[in-house]
């Protein structure tokens, strides 16, 4: 059963100010979550018209984070930074995602290693159609720190 979770993406996702592209996190639970953002024409990555759909993968990491921020706040522990390091199969049935498009993104946790390392099945759905999928592959370390001086998890 999915719980509510309403929470600006903010609270979540370790990123700064504009640089958080999602406006919200709908509902979750152990392994799925849903969240959302309206297509602005102020968006950072756009312009008046939209932004690209290549966008999407970005779209898909933050809601990974945005997973692992409501996990990790559920443990009474902050967010932490995690890295994309890829996706696979991305099919984006759009050019671009128009001012005004409202973007549900769900991501479905596939599998999590003990080291950090798991890898997201994830779909964006627009007018309730799948507008774009894929899979994503992503790196949560104990200590970002130490992985962006070259080592990781000593």
């Amino acid at each position: 059963m999915l719980t509510p979770i309403d929470q600006p993406a903010l609270d979540l996702v370790p990123h700064a100010g504009r640089m958080c592209l999602l406006d919200r996190v709908i509902e979750g639970d152990d392994e799925f979550l849903r969240a959302q953002v309206r297509i602005r024409a102020d968006n950072l990555l756009g312009d008046d018209s939209g932004i690209g759909g290549w966008m999407g993968i970005e779209f898909m990491a933050q809601t990974v984070a945005a997973w692992a921020g409501w996990r990790a706040t559920l443990r009474g522990e902050k967010p932490r930074i995690g890295f994309l390091l890829g996706t696979r199969r991305y099919v984006c049935g759009r050019e671009r995602f128009a001012v005004g498009d409202l973007l549900l993104i769900e991501v479905r946790r596939l599998f999590q290693a003990d080291n950090g390392l798991g890898q997201f099945e994830c779909r964006i759905v627009v007018e309730g159609e799948c507008a774009a999928s894929a899979t994503v592959t992503v790196f949560e370390p104990t200590d970002a720190g130490s992985v962006l001086r070259g080592q990781a998890n000593e």
